[in-house]
């Protein structure tokens, strides 16, 4: 007989309803999809932050490469110009043949339009001016032109001072007499040069400039070198 007061389902084991868990969070945490969307604007702030100083690094890099064979370029052309000074001695036309020494070691990348003047100078020992006002200044006029007297050298400068005369000069062993004494000169050559910003950098961290080592366009480089006069009897 069967107990009316009895369900036919007992004993049957009723397995629990599960669970729905919100899909906005798993254990308390954001869900995958969400880290990974985070992760990416994070690296996209990250490389925001840098790449603007990985652009500056590398545009200073290049500009100081360009600055660094510029100086170089002039180191060298007036030490191979003081050189074919030193040979050429109190010859006619001497100043035309060292200009053109100077402007054939200028070579890309830098350039030598960019030379602004070329000093001929006595020289002390040391590489200084020795006399006031001693010295020849060619500046560059843009203009190519016959240099000196029937030379046949055509270069873009002219000569500003005229203090230091190619037949002044002595190359003579035993010294010339007055100031030249006691034995030959030493001549130097100075060659300027304006170096022109390469890259965007100036504008990027706000060079303006100031006094004669820097300007607005660039700087002002200044090379020099003297040798003693190859002597004669």
């Amino acid at each position: 007989m069967t107990d009316l007061g009895t369900s036919p389902r007992r004993g049957r084991r009723v397995r629990p309803r599960p669970v729905r868990r919100s899909s906005a969070s798993t254990a308390g945490g954001p869900t995958p999809g969400l880290a990974r969307r985070r992760r990416g604007g994070q690296t996209l702030v990250e490389f925001a932050l840098v790449f603007p100083l990985f652009i500056l690094l590398v545009m200073s890099v290049i500009e100081f490469a360009f600055a660094f064979n510029a100086n170089l370029a002039i180191a060298f052309a007036s030490r191979d110009g003081a050189l074919v000074a030193a040979e050429a001695g109190d010859a006619i036309n001497s100043d035309c043949a060292i200009i053109q020494a100077v402007l054939n070691d200028v070579g890309a990348p830098a350039d030598r339009n960019q030379i602004t003047s070329i000093e001929i100078y006595w020289s002390d020992q040391n590489g200084n001016l020795k006399a006031a006002g001693a010295s020849n200044v060619w500046n560059n006029s843009g203009t190519s032109a016959e240099c000196g007297t029937a030379s046949g050298i055509f270069v873009p400068f002219s000569r500003a001072t005229n203090g230091y005369d190619e037949a002044s000069r002595c190359n003579v062993v035993a010294g010339c007499g007055g100031t030249h004494v006691p034995s030959v000169d030493t001549i130097g050559i100075r060659v300027n040069y304006q170096y022109t910003w390469k890259t965007p950098i100036r504008g990027l961290v706000g060079l303006a400039g100031n006094g004669p080592a820097w300007s607005g366009t660039g700087w002002n480089f200044a090379r020099s070198n003297a040798m003693r006069m190859e002597p004669v009897l």
